[in-house]
């Protein structure tokens, strides 16, 4: 979806958020640094990005672009791979895609049709290598949701580019239409990972099913909640534990209930928040079921990121 735009001015511009404020904080980022969004070139079904060389036009959603269908069967082959090896995680999207939400390119396109939703088209078009240069991204001051994210990610040997690599491959066919609800689906993929920072829940196999059944409100595919019962399924059955992993699973789908839709927020603008005040605003709350579940099993000797390699063996 074009070029990508990484500048250390823009997240260094850290924005101060009342009480009462809405989670979008863009506002007139169509007079800030980047170019404008000439609305008088504007068309309902079209969006503009303007830069030194020109304004590009890319529609909304492509006239060709096929429905959404489900494929369980190809659900169940993709999930049999990840359950012998976590680290597939290319599966996951695998599975995602054979169970998708079939109102996708409608929601998108409802959000691009809207100001704030072509404003953040203009401002953030790429946002792997933005999510990467880290050296920017430390300049925000600690304690920063950006802070939060480098830690996160060189913690767990991640990046965003490495997740754009492992599914590039799918991805294929939905970029070829070069599209607004191409750039979307990107943002889904790019902010699987804030979605863990934000919430509190981390890699393990219980962590991952938090996250997608904490995301299925906002958006709403049944891969999402088939990964997440599933998994969940699989654990009661292959582990000997008292610790509650239903029902942390059913707190994650709770909480996620009365979060806005993250993907469609500024991230740029949001990384150089306070990560606390970031969480607030989204009225994300402590995971404390899933907290418990960890407390059980380290006293119960459970490695809980060693389980997914066990049923390799």
């Amino acid at each position: 979806m074009g070029s990508a735009t990484t500048s250390s001015d823009m997240i260094a511009q850290g924005v101060a958020v009342g009480d009462g404020e809405q989670p979008f904080l863009l506002g007139d980022a169509d007079n800030r640094e980047g170019g404008t969004l000439l609305p008088d070139l504007l068309r309902p079904d079209m969006l503009t990005r303007s830069h030194a060389g020109g304004v590009d036009l890319f529609p909304i959603c492509h006239p060709d672009r096929p429905k959404a269908v489900f494929r369980f069967a190809k659900a169940w082959h993709h999930f049999r791979i990840l359950i012998k090896d976590k680290e597939q995680t290319e599966q996951i999207v695998a599975i995602v895609d054979a169970l998708p939400w079939r109102k996708l390119s409608d929601e998108a396109s409802a959000f691009l049709s809207t100001e704030r939703g072509r404003a953040i088209f203009q401002a953030e078009p790429y946002l792997p290598d933005f999510l990467d240069d880290h050296a920017a991204l430390r300049r925000t001051p600690k304690g920063s949701f950006a802070h939060a994210y480098c830690d996160f990610m060189e913690r767990e040997g991640l990046s965003a580019a490495g997740m754009v690599e492992a599914t590039s491959a799918r991805d294929k066919d939905q970029r070829a239409f070069g599209d607004g609800v191409a750039w979307y689906i990107d943002r889904l993929r790019d902010f699987h990972d804030l979605v863990h920072i934000m919430t509190g829940y981390g890699r393990d196999l219980l962590g991952e099913q938090c996250v997608l059944a904490f995301t299925y409100d906002q958006r709403p595919c049944p891969g999402n909640l088939f990964l997440a019962w599933a998994g969940n399924t699989m654990m009661k059955v292959k582990m000997k534990t008292q610790a509650p992993l239903v029902r942390a699973l059913l707190e994650a789908r709770r909480n996620g209930k009365q979060c806005p839709r993250i993907v469609e927020q500024p991230i740029q603008e949001l990384f150089a928040m306070p990560l606390e005040a970031v969480r607030k605003m989204f009225n994300v709350p402590e995971p404390h079921r899933y907290r418990q579940c960890h407390d059980i099993w380290r006293a119960e000797g459970i490695d809980a990121y060693a389980f997914m390699a066990k049923q390799a063996d």
